[in-house]
């Protein structure tokens, strides 16, 4: 199967009908190896559109590696895996420079970070000192290795996974590494129709084997841009602010979500529309996404920890006390 002609152009509806017809075809792209997992995808592809990196926490089994590389294939991406371990160098992550015998010169010999999708796997079983030799990557999508930088690979998505119930041997990620991170999520187990479909479609061999690009790179990064064509009125924009100085003045929180924190969900949600085909962001997609992109950005007072409640329940409190914006769309 050849990626297919998208043809996308700068007005706002048109560019709009072009993403959400790229992102169906991934969609059932990957609908044919992950059994039940729609939204994770819907929000993979709002990451990869805006140019965001994704942070799956979930328990072993559930079809991470499996998902990222199933994506990575109907994109027409390159695909690396590194898994992290306490031993990891930033070296192991980033390359080196070797001396070359047969040139007489220093060579680069470049590391698995080199590629459009990462999947970073259990990444906080890496220590501090490796962890942030990615934060350079996320931010400034380039490395550097012995003075010189690099400029990566574009699309370039880090996808890092960690178990949330397993934590003997792992170091916390710190708030700096969290922010740089658009969305958070689980992929969840599936239903009971749906773990039985994911056995009849392994009973022969993995799907997986037989995914081929249905997009190329060069078509996601005319999508991505043509993000810009996506409206977003005053009133959204403005309720995007709100609730994330709500999280600043809430006493529940000891820190809450950082001007980044507001980039994101605006460029998230702009995403978000698009792939649902509309040229303009409506509240419900901002209150869709606020918990993945705003909740790891947020950290709890040590009264609210002791009282049992989570980030989860404080959000969904501010979500429903900062007033929806009311927006004419006519």
């Amino acid at each position: 199967m050849q990626p297919q002609t998208l043809s996308p152009r700068p007005g706002g509806p048109d560019a709009a009908a072009a993403i959400q017809r790229a992102a169906n075809l991934v969609r059932d792209n990957v609908a044919r190896v992950i059994v039940g997992a729609d939204q994770a995808v819907t929000l993979l592809l709002v990451a990869v559109l805006a140019r965001g990196h994704v942070l799956l926490e979930d328990v072993p089994g559930t079809g991470k590696t499996t998902l990222a590389n199933a994506l990575a294939k109907s994109i027409g991406a390159t695909f690396r895996r590194i898994q992290f371990t306490p031993d990891l160098m930033p070296s192991d992550i980033l390359g080196i420079n070797y001396y070359s015998q047969k040139s007489g010169e220093f060579e680069f010999r470049e590391g698995p970070i080199v590629a459009n999708l990462v999947l970073a796997d259990e990444i906080n079983r890496a220590t501090p000192r490796t962890q942030s030799a990615l934060l350079e990557a996320m931010q400034e999508r380039t490395i550097s290795v012995d003075g010189v930088t690099r400029t990566l690979p574009s699309p370039f998505v880090v996808l890092a996974t960690q178990n949330p119930i397993e934590l003997e041997g792992t170091f916390p990620l710190p708030e700096a590494q969290l922010d740089r991170f658009l969305l958070r999520f689980r992929i969840g187990y599936p239903d009971e129709p749906g773990e039985l479909e994911v056995l009849r479609r392994l009973e022969d061999h993995s799907p997986l084997e037989d995914v081929q690009a249905v997009l190329s790179g060069g078509q996601l990064d005319a999508l991505s841009h043509d993000l810009s064509a996506i409206r977003v009125d005053d009133e959204v924009a403005r309720y995007m602010v709100r609730l994330a100085r709500a999280t600043r003045e809430h006493v529940a929180f000891e820190l809450g979500a950082s001007p980044r924190g507001s980039i994101a969900l605006f460029h998230a949600s702009r995403a978000l529309a698009a792939t649902e085909g509309r040229d303009y962001v409506r509240p419900d997609d901002v209150k869709q996404l606020a918990h993945p992109v705003l909740a790891h950005r947020l950290v709890l007072s040590s009264q609210t920890r002791l009282r049992g409640r989570t980030v989860d329940d404080v959000l969904a409190d501010i979500l429903r006390e900062v007033p929806v914006p009311i927006v004419d769309r006519s």
